[in-house]
């Protein structure tokens, strides 16, 4: 015995029900409208057929001025080429073509002029037009009636017809949306094939020739790929930075501590900047490599962050006031990793209390973007060294402990949330370091 297993999560499955019902539906209820509207449209026609032979007898009757025994007695002329039950009545007389019916039908001789309707009797279903009349100056009435049920008969095998056509026409249906759902998801076959191809390293970016509904998924793809391949290359590069930029001071430091030669003052602050070197380096490059960058999937709130470094800062540079101006919700979050954010903040406060005379000033608000303005009345910078400020392992002042790492890691974070850093020094004094991050 074979069973088929169905996976109820498959697309195609989903589909393919979803279509069937939907066809299944579709076909039954237009079967059963054609039924109702078959009925109907037989009964219409049947009364206006009808009508006419009323129309026609009543002219016959009325020009020939016949006796009516003769007209409609059961072996006349309508009688034979009609098919049709005939009963009239003339003033007191009664004559009908079935007299078998007459006991029934007589009752129905009062009723609406020029009307169509349904009788039941032993079995037979009748369709009767009822018309009055003149006939030699004496008012009648004239029932003339068709036995439906042949009809129905007839129209009930045409019905099965037409439901067996329609079922044969759903099997080619389901038949064609197998056809349609499978050639409609061969983008997702295709996307799976680049996707493993991009795993084995042959393929660098998915491509975007799939319908326009795949669009945004394939772009958030290509996005996190991008921000994979970049957390990659910035752990490969820190990685080869540590290696260049250590072996020769630690080979040095090493030649030092094995020689026998004694250390001197000198020598030995020659080391201690050797190694104070290496300690910066060694620090900012784990820093690069822990930057989560947009696709980290994770939100930080602005005001909160900020609060908790002022107090921070504070504690360090006693000394100096911090001033901090948020201009957003409390509950405000923006898309930014919580450790990013920090970084950021860190850097432009403690860049802002080593340099600043009193205070530092850091205010926070939405215009274009989330903009972070941080301000000190330091000493300023030449608006000549202005653009050097940023680049790694730059220091505008040897006199300030540092290595010139931290605005360098702060363009590098920004850079990697898509926004902009701007350094100013209105009129020679103070910094003022403005940042532009989308959102």
């Amino acid at each position: 015995m074979f069973f088929l297993r169905i996976d109820r999560r498959s697309l195609r499955v989903r589909l393919l029900t979803r279509l069937g019902l939907v066809a299944l539906v579709v076909v039954g209820v237009t079967w059963l409208l054609h039924g109702i509207l078959l009925r109907d449209l037989a009964r219409e026609f049947l009364g206006e057929r009808l009508r006419q032979e009323a129309h026609y007898t009543i002219e016959r009757l009325q020009q020939l001025g016949e006796p009516p025994s003769q007209w409609l007695e059961p072996g006349s002329f309508a009688s034979e080429v009609f098919h049709h039950l005939y009963v009239l009545r003339v003033g007191d007389q009664v004559f009908s073509s079935h007299p078998d019916w007459l006991a029934f039908l007589a009752p129905f001789f009062d009723g609406a002029d020029a009307e169509v309707f349904d009788v039941q009797w032993q079995g037979h279903q009748l369709l009767i037009y009822r018309e009055t009349l003149m006939v030699d100056g004496r008012p009648g009435v004239l029932l003339i009636g068709e036995d439906f049920a042949q009809v129905e008969s007839g129209l009930e095998t045409l019905h099965w017809w037409v439901g067996s056509i329609a079922g044969i026409l759903l099997l080619l249906l389901i038949l064609l949306n197998l056809v349609a759902v499978n050639r409609s998801l061969r983008p997702l076959s295709r996307l799976q094939r680049q996707l493993a191809e991009f795993q084995s390293g042959q393929r660098g970016q998915l491509d975007i020739d799939t319908p326009s509904e795949l669009d945004d998924l394939l772009a958030q793809l290509n996005n996190f790929m991008h921000e994979l391949q970049q957390r990659l290359l910035r752990s490969r590069e820190a990685v080869a930075n540590l290696s260049h930029t250590l072996q020769t001071p630690l080979a040095a430091v090493t030649q030092v501590l094995r020689g026998s030669r004694p250390i001197d003052d000198q020598r030995r602050k020659r080391m201690l900047e050797r190694l104070e070197g290496m300690q910066a380096q060694l620090s900012s490059e784990l820093r690069r490599a822990r930057f989560a960058g947009p696709m980290s999937g994770q939100r930080a709130n602005v005001a909160k962050e900020a609060e908790t470094l002022i107090d921070m800062m504070r504690t360090l540079y006693p000394d100096k006031r911090f001033e901090l101006d948020v201009s957003l919700p409390p509950a405000h979050s923006i898309a930014i990793e919580r450790q990013d954010l920090n970084e950021m903040l860190g850097i432009l406060l403690d860049n802002g209390g080593k340099w600043a005379r009193e205070f530092v000033a850091c205010r926070i608000f939405r215009d274009d973007g989330l903009i972070i303005e941080v301000e000190d009345d330091g000493v300023g910078v030449e608006p000549s060294d202005l653009s050097q400020l940023g680049q790694r392992g730059k220091r505008l002042d040897e006199n300030t402990y540092g290595h010139g790492l931290g605005l360098a890691i702060l363009k590098q974070i920004v850079s990697q949330y898509r926004g902009k850093v701007t350094f100013f020094s209105p009129f020679g004094e103070g910094l003022h370091v403005r940042i532009v991050l989308p959102c």
